[in-house]
């Protein structure tokens, strides 16, 4: 392997680092209604869980409800309880065909629980962005120990890895700030 593989091997590490993070961001409640939030919902369906928008249409009524409108006649009980026992604390109410999902309001103390989750998940995403800089920069100094890179070349690397491991930290703040200002907006 050589530096330039390390550079770009590490780059989509910690590209999938931030899509990872980002996706565990939308998970986080706000009190403004998004349909992603039900992305992480499982459906029994015909025997295997299957994500909910595999067996339903999900989207917005207003700000505050996301409406689900089963694809089969059948599924409408088994998604609302599979959006009932869910860890979001919502609770859907059927209306013929379709379910609605009302947000309920958020008060000032499960803000500030939302706001410190997501504080938590960024720090944890710059951790495994710190360790991929660190695993990069080992592997570079494997190279110059076998001889293949010289110490130039991993001074070099090393300036580069810690430019990308910047960058994406940069993001991951900016990524908590915009989510904090989302949960205390609403």
């Amino acid at each position: 392997m050589t530096i330039a593989d390390i550079k770009k091997t590490v780059e989509a590490k910690m590209d999938q680092s931030i899509a990872a993070f980002k996706n565990n961001l939308t998970k986080i409640r706000t009190g403004r209604a998004n349909p992603a939030l039900l992305d992480t919902i499982q459906v029994d369906y015909y025997g295997s869980m299957v994500p909910l928008s595999q067996v339903a249409n999900v989207s917005l009524l207003d700000s505050r409800t996301i409406s689900v409108q089963p694809w089969e006649k059948g599924m409408g009980a088994k998604i609302e309880k599979a959006i009932r026992e869910s860890e979001l604390g919502l609770n859907p109410a059927s209306m013929g065909e379709l379910i609605r999902v009302p947000m309920p309001p958020m008060s000032e103390d499960r803000r500030r629980e939302m706001t410190k989750l997501a504080r938590t998940e960024g720090e944890n995403a710059k951790i495994a962005v710190r360790n991929l800089r660190r695993d990069a920069n080992e592997s570079v100094k494997k190279l110059v120990k076998e001889k293949l890179a010289s110490e130039d070349e991993q001074k070099r690397a090393e300036t580069d890895v810690q430019k990308s491991t910047d960058k994406r930290m940069l993001e991951i703040d900016q990524l908590v700030t915009a989510k904090e200002q989302e949960i205390m907006a609403v």
